[in-house]
């Protein structure tokens, strides 16, 4: 067969799990920078294609069929995502790992992807890639993240929960695979489902509301959205990391950790 069966990926993964909680700092702020910048690629070129389209399902669709290449090349590449991390559980669980070498990877991965993601968003707002439609990507944008930083700390919390499940999911999926289409497949097909359904993932709004954010200082962009009519006194700092980071953080950690131990559990 040309793929893993439901056991085998269980026992790869504790092998893998266990390396990963052995690498160098270095090595996982370097390798976890890098998924922050597929992870933020993939919400750009979304944004991008789905800005000037008005009708909502629409554009929900076209957005959950361009993100998930960010995660695909994630997967290709082995850079450390923090969302996909949380199956070291695994690892721990077959008692290859400890729970601190795994709270110490998720860590610095968590901050490496912040450091890719915010790095990206920066770079789109500060050099010219919300120019698009007069500046309309740049307005679509804000509105994505003022949405986002509007949320209910329960449901950033339950739909962090809902996206890392799927996450997770498509990890397995993906290492299920044996050919490097298998692998894009199976990391390709939750997360269009958990982007298209409007789930929160973590890294993912590290590029979304940073860039909403950035947005607004740039003094041609704020123009526009005063001009739009949009109240955005909910976008600041402290509602992305009090009403959106935190909750889904929070929700995505309890989510991979759910399917970790379910896999766990019933493929040993």
């Amino acid at each position: 067969m040309n793929m893993f069966n439901p056991v085998e990926i269980v026992q790869n993964y504790t092998v893998n799990g266990k390396a990963k909680t052995e690498y160098t700092i270095e090595k996982l702020l370097i390798s976890a920078a890098l998924a922050g910048f597929f992870v933020a690629f993939g919400a750009a070129v979304s944004n991008t294609a789905a800005h000037s389209i008005s009708n909502i399902s629409a554009a929900r669709i076209i957005s959950g069929l361009l993100f998930p290449f960010g995660l695909g090349m994630v997967m290709l590449l082995g850079a450390e995502l923090f969302t996909g991390n949380c199956l070291i559980t695994i690892s721990v669980l077959n008692k290859e790992t400890t729970i601190w070498k795994m709270l110490r990877n998720w860590f610095f991965v968590y901050a490496g992807n912040g450091i890719g993601a915010v790095a990206i968003a920066a770079s789109c707002v500060f050099f010219g890639q919300f120019n698009y439609s007069d500046g309309g990507l740049a307005l679509y944008t804000i509105k994505t993240a003022l949405v986002k930083c509007s949320i209910s700390f329960p449901q950033g919390f339950v739909l962090g929960i809902f996206c890392n499940i799927l996450v997770c999911a498509g990890v397995l999926c993906s290492l299920s695979a044996k050919d490097t289409i298998g692998r894009i497949a199976g990391a390709y097909i939750s997360a269009t489902l958990f982007v298209i359904c409007g789930f929160e993932h973590s890294i993912a709004n590290m590029y979304y509301i940073p860039a909403g954010l950035m947005a607004m200082q740039v003094q041609e962009y704020a123009e526009l959205a005063a001009a739009s009519g949009i109240n955005t006194n909910m976008l600041t700092w402290s509602n992305f990391f009090m009403r959106n980071l935190i909750p889904v953080t929070v929700g995505n950690t309890i989510g991979g950790v759910m399917i970790a131990f379910a896999m766990w559990k019933t493929k040993r």
